[in-house]
């Protein structure tokens, strides 16, 4: 329990500080948003008027003011009003992150598939040449770009081979190329953990152990050595969900998908910084929260973990029994 509070309490410090960065960054940048949107002479707005505006959003008000009734509006669950449109921020974002969140789902899910793929086959392939060449994949796949690998998709399987349409095509099919575009670039260094973490594991005394048992070889390897090599790719895999998110950015503006992504690009263009704050806010929630989840599967997925915590607090018990 002492365990779980704590990592509790470093999620909602890091949440905390990232809130107070993100506004702060915001705030410093150049310029008003509300004299960016209004203050054009073409809206003919009197400086009257764009008092009354800016005292709508609370522009005039200090830093410190709006930086306190900002986080108050947060911890109700409220972002205040978008500059562009007037709409509630709450409910963009309600609209465009169902979108985004099933993208980067399908899109984690596709790369950890393709990385168990190619980590298994790189380890355990039945030709030398094929382990080879499987193990020079991930190197190559983490240096290509995001937006290239969506250009040369939509190129080479809509354009030139006709297979997924980008024009008229249906929900199913509208995600295949932007989740392929999604999971390479994560696939890869997943790929990389998952075979280094094979390859140490084969060298443990116990998995010679079971080897010389007489264990098979697809036994060795889902019920031994998979299970002791999954910690360090979960943990990578959580950390890259964050850029999951942030690449669905570039993925929607490829694929013209309605979603956070396309929200942030036009809160951008616009100095939007209501709409701008909540997405920060939101992406660090979400991968606050995956690693939270992955950092208290640890004990789960590990005995050794739980071993340990036992063993330290059975010396505890110990050292107080000693002074009493």
């Amino acid at each position: 329990m002492g365990y779980v509070l704590r990592r509790v309490g470093q999620a909602l410090l890091v949440l905390a500080l990232t809130y107070t960065v993100a506004y702060l960054l915001l705030a410093a940048l150049p310029g008003d948003a509300v004299l960016a949107r209004f203050g054009s002479p073409e809206l003919g707005l009197s400086q009257e008027q764009l008092a009354e505006i800016r005292a709508t959003y609370g522009a005039d008000r200090s830093l410190i003011e709006r930086y306190v009734d900002s986080t108050l509006g947060v911890l109700r669950g409220e972002f205040g009003y978008s500059v562009a449109n007037g709409a509630a921020v709450g409910a963009l974002i309600a609209t465009s992150l169902p979108p985004t969140l099933i993208l980067a789902s399908l899109g984690l899910g596709a790369a950890v598939f393709l990385a168990v793929t190619i980590a298994f086959t790189a380890t355990y392939g039945g030709a030398t040449w094929l382990r080879r060449l499987f193990r020079g994949i991930p190197p190559f796949l983490v240096s290509l770009p995001v937006f290239w690998i969506g250009i040369v998709l939509v190129q080479v399987f809509s354009f030139r081979l006709g297979w997924v349409p980008v024009i008229g095509a249906d929900p199913v099919e509208a995600l295949i190329l932007p989740v392929a575009t999604l999971a390479i670039p994560i696939a890869a260094p997943l790929a990389q953990v998952l075979m280094r973490s094979i390859d140490e594991v084969r060298e443990q005394p116990f998995v010679t152990v079971v080897r010389a048992r007489g264990a098979s070889t697809s036994w060795l390897l889902w019920r031994t050595v998979a299970r002791n090599a999954l910690v360090p790719t979960l943990t990578m895999a959580g950390l890259l969900f964050g850029e999951l998110v942030g690449g669905a950015v570039v993925t929607e503006a490829v694929f013209a998908r309605a979603g956070l992504g396309q929200l942030t690009a036009q809160a951008v263009a616009n100095r939007d910084t209501p709409v701008l704050l909540a997405v920060v806010i939101l992406s660090t929630v979400v991968f606050v929260a995956i690693n939270l989840v992955v950092d208290l599967l640890y004990p789960v997925l590990d005995p050794r973990l739980r071993r340990g915590a036992g063993v330290r607090r059975s010396a505890a018990a110990e050292k107080k029994e000693v002074v009493a």
